[in-house]
């Protein structure tokens, strides 16, 4: 429980922090359109930040094994999306876009466990 707690709070520390960075250490150097990617993996960050968050909250309390995949999946997550849409802005390697999805689904299967979990409470 205190992982996923520590990790929700690393990565919102982390989100805040590359979001600044986007909005002030990018600005004129990378198109608007890869701003843009920037700021959805920042946006996805933070959510999923949150989700790890919850998840730990929730763990204090109750423990299944499906929330503890769910954390995995949300810290998956934000490294395949949030991570690959990183560097796909400042690099512009179409590879690191074809990873993104991956993270997606990622995302996807955090929030159904979660939901496994929540329905056994």
């Amino acid at each position: 429980m205190k992982l996923f707690l520590l990790l929700g709070i690393i990565n919102g520390f982390l989100a805040v922090a590359l979001g600044a960075f986007g909005a002030h250490g990018l600005e004129g150097k990378i198109s608007e359109k890869m701003i843009k990617i920037w700021e959805k993996a920042v946006t996805y960050e933070m959510f999923h930040a949150t989700a790890l968050l919850a998840t730990g909250l929730l763990m204090m309390k109750y423990q299944f094994a499906s929330m503890t995949a769910a954390g995995w999946a949300f810290l998956i997550g934000i490294i395949l999306f949030s991570g690959s849409l990183y560097v796909y802005a400042v690099t512009s390697v179409k590879f690191f876009a074809i990873i993104t999805p991956f993270g997606g689904v990622s995302f996807l299967i955090g929030w159904v466990l979660l939901a496994i979990a929540v329905m056994k409470i």
